[in-house]
């Protein structure tokens, strides 16, 4: 294995009417998904989202959370007429705990990942452009961050595909010491500390504060650092989807790709058991919000084994079994990709005990502070003054011309991995790679024939037919263009691609 694997991310925005504090939260959620129709999605009937083969209440100890003792929260298999639309690019945007909500298409790498997340922040960009025109409406602004700074979180989900095989323990031990410390490089930065933020200071996680327990089924209270729902949206006899809620939503491209390349090479070094350091730590969750709140990266967590690290020594370790993994199952033939991740994991780490504002044009809890210690300078401010907490949030503004992280690539003051116009395609293109190759495509040439959809399925309402026709796409890796494309070129209508699937008449 490689830093290649079937991730994605889902994010939910945080959400201001400005000058209408009481304004309705998922009204104003439900206003900008609505407001974001495609050409293609425009037509007599939009697809819904099919919750029929989700269970969020599965555990991956092995039993299943019964729907009365759940938090409501907690039942996201339930249409609860919310706004909900599937897009051409294969990604879905919807209301969730009201915050509109964008999930990533299915893709196979870090790099992608990256695409189609920033392609997500160009489309809530352009929703709540598209929104401020409806006659009688206030306009809404959106930022991609975690908090609001009064208590409330929301999050920025990771999902990684990992083989059904692999003991769920292992994932628990080797990914609780790796979650702990891995906020060092991807980060977003806070003004505040403590879930309410009251506390003066600044400190590395947005996230951090909000965690509650090690191991746990729920996402939005008592959250955990490794969150156990088994909904694999894929083949369960094979697959287990590791659902990881501790992580930041990051506007830094490099750091997206760190995160989610880093997390890719540890997944497999965990799967093929390779791991031979236990690096457990004592008290993880005191631990989490200690690293975050020490922006000096000095602070040291001590591991069960007696020894005490910081969480630099702690990424240093993993780092070190990364590069063995990958030469003993490589050799001097690794893939570009993975290389490129072990070169910038180490440098930027090896730069961050150096001297951390070095990375103040790649990371984003280091441009932040940047930006904050400047303010604080001249102007003379202390960490409790509001209008820091201002800043900090403007970072995370999505409008192109207002945010700060925006302004930053701009002017070429922060590191960008990819071009705006791949970006921009992303908006509309799926990834090639995976199903929802298949999933955009359908939606893009016969919307108005697709009934439903989700991450597992298409369902077809065809003309002549008296009942739907479910397409399941269980196999992530199948459904791409080298597996369809020539059958969405060939067949002018879904009735025809659907007989050529299913090799019916």
């Amino acid at each position: 294995m490689s830093v290649r694997r079937v991730m994605g991310i889902e994010t939910e925005y945080g959400i201001s009417v400005p000058g209408h504090p009481t304004a309705n939260a998922m009204a104003a959620s439900s206003q900008i998904v609505n407001a974001y129709v495609p050409g293609a999605l425009a037509r007599e009937r939009r697809a819904r989202w099919d919750f029929e083969e989700e269970n969020p209440l599965r555990d991956a100890r092995g039993f299943d959370m019964t729907r009365e003792v759940a938090d409501p929260s907690q039942l996201t298999d339930e249409d609860l007429g919310l706004a909900n639309v599937i897009l051409t690019n294969g990604a879905r945007l919807y209301v969730d705990h009201a915050h509109p909500e964008y999930s990533t298409p299915e893709v196979t790498n870090p790099l992608d990942g990256v695409r189609w997340d920033k392609a997500g922040e160009q489309v809530m960009a352009e929703a709540a452009r598209r929104a401020a025109t409806v006659p009688g409406s206030w306009p809404i602004q959106l930022y991609k961050n975690n908090t609001d700074n009064k208590g409330a979180s929301y999050g920025c989900h990771e999902n990684y595909l990992t083989a059904r095989a692999t003991p769920f323990s292992e994932i628990v031990r080797h990914l609780t010491p790796f979650f702990v410390t891995r906020q060092v490089f991807c980060g977003a930065g806070r003004v505040g500390i403590g879930a309410d933020g009251r506390g003066d200071g600044f400190q590395i996680s947005q996230r951090a504060d909000f965690f509650e327990v090690e191991v746990g089924l729920e996402t939005t209270l008592k959250r955990p650092i490794i969150n156990t729902r088994d909904e694999p949206h894929a083949d369960p006899e094979k697959y287990r989807r590791l659902h990881v809620i501790i992580g930041d939503a990051n506007m830094s491209e490099v750091a997206t790709y760190l995160k989610l390349g880093v997390t890719a090479i540890v997944l497999a070094m965990i799967e093929d058991g390779f791991l031979s350091v236990d690096l457990s730590i004592d008290g993880p969750v005191g631990a989490l919000r200690a690293v975050s709140h020490d922006a000096t990266l000095q602070h040291k967590v001590t591991l069960r084994d007696g020894r005490r690290l910081t969480a630099l020594q702690v990424q240093l370790e993993y780092l070190d079994q990364a590069r063995k993994y990958v030469e003993d199952k490589f050799g001097t033939d690794v893939d570009e990709m993975t290389a490129d991740v072990l070169d910038r994991w180490e440098s930027v780490l090896a730069r961050l005990s150096d001297e951390p504002r070095q990375l103040a044009n790649e990371l984003d809890w280091v441009a932040k502070l940047t930006l904050l210690e400047g303010y604080r300078e001249r102007e003379t401010l202390g960490w409790n003054a509001h209008k820091l907490q201002l800043v900090d949030l403007q970072y995370h503004d999505v409008r192109p011309d207002r945010g700060l992280y925006n302004r930053l690539v701009a002017r070429g003051s922060m590191q960008t991995l990819l071009t705006s116009q791949a970006i921009s395609a992303a908006t509309d293109d799926p990834p090639e790679d995976t199903r929802a190759y298949f999933r955009g495509r359908c939606l893009a040439k016969f919307g108005s024939d697709i009934a439903a959809a989700s991450w597992d399925s298409v369902i077809f309402d065809l003309p002549g037919r008296e009942s739907l026709q479910r397409v399941p796409t269980l196999e992530p890796l199948r459904g791409t263009k080298a597996h369809v494309g020539e059958l969405f070129d060939r067949c002018e209508t879904a009735s025809e691609l659907v007989a050529a699937i299913t090799g019916a008449r």
